[in-house]
């Protein structure tokens, strides 16, 4: 049986438990680009590889179907194929989360239902744009909350340059308040790292639960400073992933100054990919470069990168394993 559809209930039944997200999380949750063929089908081969090259590079868990990973662009089977992919794969090693925003709620809650039953340790959903003020926010979410139900752990997205929803520090200690199953924020508002202070000093006061926080804004651009706030780990993307690996151990374990080398050595490629428009290009373009997807392209509607790109691209890395070496 091929491994896209293979019969996951009996080798996953423990794995599933084992790797259920909870309010622990830490580390990196590395969200996945989607890899296609030239063609812009699925390739499963370089699913495989990508997988593979996370978890040598040290990744907490991976995260599948975000907004990097083209996830509106696919099918629902494709979007199954692809998730049943990586848990193969992954084999119970790193926790995998999904994310499952969705127009209505119940295609969120098949997603939802199909992955959890697959061994997903979570879903991760953000808010529609069709929500504004606070009082909708709120109940979205708890609408969201009764959908998955007690069993499903789920990450709120707080991404506003994507979904257009502002989510103060208070909404969020509210959704969290009223959502028994939300046990991580994925935090990406920018700038943010006041909102990130104000939520840990709520949680330390007691006023809301402490729920793990993982933050994105794109490559970790602001990694360090808010490691220093209180988060606990990346929920990003990157085409070198042991960047936040290694400036996560370094903080953890108290060299504060290391990891703001570290990720100063990185910055200037990571700032790069996160081009509006065109990082995704650049990202894939990276991970074609490094071998771990068999090609760059990105599906239709997308970018493309010309001659001059590709030459910014290659003086940055050599600038970057030039630095890397300087360091140690």
């Amino acid at each position: 049986m091929p491994p896209d559809i293979i019969d996951l209930d009996l080798v996953q039944a423990e794995e599933t438990t084992m790797n259920r997200l909870d309010a622990s999380a830490t580390g990196v949750y590395l969200i996945t680009v989607t890899p296609f063929t030239d063609s812009g089908a699925l390739d499963l081969a370089s699913t495989d590889r990508m997988v593979d090259f996370c978890l040598e590079r040290g990744v907490t868990g991976l995260t599948v179907l975000g907004i990097m990973g083209e996830a509106n662009k696919l099918t629902a089977d494709e979007s199954r194929r692809f998730v049943s992919q990586v848990l193969v794969r992954v084999a119970g090693r790193v926790p995998v989360v999904v994310g499952a925003s969705a127009p209505g709620f119940a295609p969120m809650r098949e997603l939802t239902d199909s992955v959890m039953a697959l061994g997903a340790a979570g879903v991760m959903v953000a808010p529609p744009a069709t929500v504004r003020t606070d009082e909708q926010i709120v109940a979205y979410f708890d609408m969201v909350q009764e959908t998955l139900g007690p069993a499903v752990p789920w990450v709120l997205q707080d991404h506003p340059v994507a979904t257009g929803v502002q989510m103060s520090a208070g909404v969020i200690q509210r959704i969290i308040a009223r959502s028994p199953g939300c046990v991580m924020l994925k935090h990406e508002d920018c700038p943010g790292l006041a909102k990130l202070s104000a939520l840990r000093a709520a949680s330390e006061r007691g006023e809301v639960r402490r729920v793990a926080i993982l933050t994105g804004n794109g490559g970790g651009l602001f990694l360090p400073e808010e490691l220093g706030r209180g988060a606990d780990g990346a929920m990003t993307g990157f085409a070198y992933p042991e960047m936040m690996v290694d400036v996560c151990r370094a903080h953890a374990a108290g060299d504060i100054e290391r990891a703001h080398d570290l990720f100063d050595a990185y910055l200037p490629l990571a700032r790069y990919e996160q081009q509006p428009g065109i990082g995704l290009a650049v990202r894939k373009h990276l991970l074609a470069e490094r071998g771990v997807i068999a090609s760059a392209a990105v599906r239709k509607p997308g970018p493309k990168l010309s001659a001059a790109d590709i030459a910014d691209i290659g003086r940055l890395v050599r600038r970057q394993a030039r630095r890397l070496a300087e360091i140690g």
